[in-house]
């Protein structure tokens, strides 16, 4: 379930009073866990309402108010998405927070509306499809797609190649031996080690992964794309989207270079690697 963690505003937050080092460092500490424990989705600070501005809305008329506006309890300073399982979760998860004010604060916790509570006011389901196809446009639009080459026991060949040819410039080589996971048994054949299971090169300001795959007789259809979403929701959400009609290649769940990353072949045969980065690389 998705929720919305609201920091309630504090007469400090309203007179725009910043944070001490010593706050900034456990709030960001804090963020920290959060997104290590693939919780967080985003999370912001709101400046005081003094340079905010209201709407009033009485039928057709629409009246804007200036801020700043009374009675501070009612406002709020700042917020998280967080997707956890329960309201349960999101509390333990609150109660470890650090104050967030210098004084006396509150946060409060108010889960979102899903399309299942409407389902009274849409009885046939067209709206919910019109919601999903707008999610779905909104977590790719965070997204970044990287071509991901498989040569099947030649990248090293096809690198030389590339850098002679192109200008190919290596960034990162990651072979099978060096992987801090042991590889499945079974999953290379006998002298595979050393092959290149991941590796990264730039040719002007493209970047382009690079695979030897598990084995040099392994039918591949030569390449996937990679997309890189922001959270683990949006990476749920694409991944189930992209499945339908189509083969699950490896279930999304987290490894030793992503907290969530999962393979799809679509329903037009075209493969797809699924993954969130890493809480340093956000």
């Amino acid at each position: 379930m998705k929720v919305m963690v609201i920091v309630k505003a504090t007469p400090s937050s309203e007179a725009g009073q910043m944070p001490s080092q010593e706050l900034m460092d456990a709030m960001t500490r804090f963020n920290e866990e959060l997104v290590k424990a693939g919780i967080m989705e985003s999370g912001d600070g709101l400046k005081p309402s003094s340079i905010g501005k209201r709407v009033r809305f009485s039928g057709s008329s629409r009246e804007v108010i200036d801020g700043p506006f009374a009675e501070t309890k009612e406002l709020i300073a700042g917020y998280w998405i967080w997707n956890v399982k329960s309201m349960e979760q999101a509390l333990e998860w609150v109660k470890r927070c650090p104050n967030p004010m210098p004084e006396d604060s509150e946060i409060e916790i108010r889960p979102h509306y899903e399309m299942a509570d409407f389902a009274e006011a849409d009885p046939d389901g067209q709206v919910a499809q019109r919601e999903e196809v707008m999610r779905n446009k909104l977590a790719g639009k965070g997204a970044s797609i990287t071509p991901y080459l498989f040569f099947n026991g030649q990248s090293e060949e096809a690198l030389s190649f590339y850098q002679q040819t192109v200008g190919a410039e290596v960034k990162e080589m990651l072979r099978f031996s060096d992987s801090p996971d042991p590889m499945p048994e079974g999953m290379l054949p006998p002298g595979y080690e050393n092959k290149i299971m991941h590796g990264e090169f730039r040719i002007g300001d493209n970047l382009i992964y690079v695979s030897d795959g598990c084995g040099p007789d392994e039918q591949m259809s030569g390449f996937r794309l990679n997309l890189t979403l922001n959270n683990q929701a949006d990476a749920d959400r694409l991944f189930t989207a992209l499945a339908e009609g189509g083969k699950v290649d490896m279930p999304l769940g987290p490894t030793f270079w992503s907290p969530c990353f999962g393979m799809v072949t679509d329903k037009f045969n075209l493969g797809w690697m699924i993954m969130v980065p890493p809480a340093e690389e956000q």
